[in-house]
């Protein structure tokens, strides 16, 4: 949208981090069965623009598990021109924490209806 643009045309990397904060978040939830929260971001590094009519891939792996937190890797793609050639843009680790209903830390690997405290 315009408003996600600079006067060059190409895509705000926070709109970027926000896409990526988004996917890291799904993957980190179903690694720990409920909810989570973003408690860090490390080494973010724009590697290239990324310009209105490109699509936008993002990518995570989990890179570690601690008992209550998870690294996870991610990395945006993009298709340039929607069919065009793949291109890495950004990339970063980012650190969610497990949380239980009232926004505490839990066990990644308890259910949240088991978690301590729950």
């Amino acid at each position: 949208m315009p408003a996600d643009v600079n006067v060059n045309g190409d895509i705000f990397g926070g709109w970027v981090l926000s896409q990526m904060d988004i996917a890291g978040g799904i993957l980190g939830g179903a690694r720990a069965r409920g909810r989570v929260a973003t408690v860090a971001i490390d080494a973010m590094k724009f590697i290239r623009p990324v310009r209105v009519g490109d699509v936008l891939c993002i990518y995570g792996r989990i890179e570690r598990v601690g008992r209550s937190s998870m690294a996870i890797g991610i990395e945006a793609w993009v298709l340039r021109d929607r069919i065009g050639a793949r291109e890495k843009v950004t990339e970063a680790m980012f650190t969610f924490v497990a949380i239980d209903a009232a926004g505490r830390p839990r066990p990644v690997d308890a259910p949240p209806s088991e978690a301590p405290g729950s």
